[in-house]
């Protein structure tokens, strides 16, 4: 399973073309939007709709959207599966855009209208990974909490 989820992003994000890399940002985003989802150990329907609402805006196509659920839906099993996205997004986000992708991962945590403390760990893990500033975590945690509540 872990074999196939590899496989498939390692194709999909492979280097390639410069417009390519666009393509390769959103997959990644979009693995940590699913991974944070399953993070509490519970598949509510708000998160996922948060997750297929904010995809859909970034341009996903409907395969590449259901394939990327489906893949994204099997457990990572190593810790460091984090890696190839997070690089990824430190190679080419600015500063504002990680900040914009730790204020989207909180958008999809309260989704269901409550953030548990293992999206809270994962987001603050993620956050770290792609050098997010901790004063930019708590501001956009409380940001979107303010926003949903």
């Amino acid at each position: 399973m872990l074999r196939k989820l590899q496989q498939f992003f390692s194709e999909q994000m492979a280097p390639q073309a410069e417009g390519d890399t666009d393509h390769r940002l959103r997959l990644a985003t979009a693995a940590l939007l699913i991974e944070l989802s399953k993070a509490d150990f519970e598949q509510d329907s708000a998160e996922r709709d948060a997750i297929q609402h904010l995809l859909q805006r970034d341009d996903l196509s409907d395969d590449e959207l259901d394939e990327l659920l489906e893949l994204a839906e099997q457990q990572f099993a190593e810790d460091n599966a984090y890696h190839p996205y997070t690089s990824l997004i430190n190679e080419h986000y600015s500063p504002e855009q990680k900040v914009e992708l730790i204020e989207t991962l909180w958008q999809v945590a309260l989704a269901d209208g409550e953030i548990s403390k293992y999206e809270d760990h994962l987001i603050r893990k993620i956050s770290e990974l792609i050098y997010v500033p901790h004063r930019e975590f708590i501001r956009t945690k409380l940001k979107v909490t303010d926003q949903l509540s």
